[in-house]
């Protein structure tokens, strides 16, 4: 049975990252050590090579794609965009912490969003649509090797409705310049619309020999 890889990838870091603060739509471009981290990565560890990568519009994740994938074709997804985090955008947890606006949108829930912002609901439906339209792209063009970059609440959120076996969305946090590699079969992808989770990515090299670990937990 035919099998198609996915490599989903967290985007680099961002000043804004480093600083605390919530970032979602904001079009922040990765920071100097954003930049050298993923380089450092790239020698450390293995991400291969893929034959077409899906992105965020973002400049984070359109930059990191173009260090981690450099020769590969790139294709902008609107729908892989980070949460809208509204009124709470460029602002820290800890600036908010006491205003009875970020109280209740701490409290969670599918039709909680933020002031002026985007609620979960709408991020599961995005990640619903731009799963489909990765997989239909890879299933018409017979690509068998891709990656996405994008957002860790996106990850988050897409392997947790589409992934198998399944696992409490925290528990798919990933690092910047990190992810997890997946597995979509035509059968099981028409069956039950869903793909099987391989582990973490990228692979870590065991003292420079072959071997390498991607255990999941």
């Amino acid at each position: 049975m035919k099998g198609y890889r996915l490599k989903v990838i967290r985007h680099g870091i961002t000043q804004g990252n480093l600083d605390g603060k919530y970032i979602g739509i904001t079009d922040l471009p990765l920071c100097a050590e954003g930049v050298a981290e993923l380089y450092s990565k790239l020698e450390k560890t293995h991400y291969g090579s893929v034959q077409k990568v899906f992105v965020s519009p973002l400049k984070r994740c359109r930059e990191t794609a173009a260090i981690l994938y450099p020769e590969a074709v790139t294709v902008e997804i609107p729908e892989l965009i980070e949460m809208n985090f509204g009124d709470f955008e460029n602002k820290k947890a800890k600036d908010l912490m006491n205003t009875p606006e970020y109280k209740s949108f701490l409290k969670g829930g599918l039709d909680n969003p933020p002031p002026n912002g985007e609620s979960m609901r709408a991020v599961v439906e995005r990640c619903v649509a731009a799963m489909e339209k990765i997989v239909s792209s890879m299933f018409q063009e017979g690509m068998t090797n891709c990656a996405v970059v994008t957002h860790g609440g996106i990850i988050m959120n897409m392997l947790s409705c589409f992934g198998v076996p399944k696992y409490n969305p925290n528990d798919l946090a990933c690092d910047f310049g990190e992810g997890f590699e997946v597995m979509i079969s035509a059968a099981m992808w028409q069956r039950s619309t869903a793909f099987e989770i391989l582990g973490r990515f990228p692979y870590i090299y065991d003292d420079g020999e072959q071997a390498y670990d991607n255990t999941l937990f």
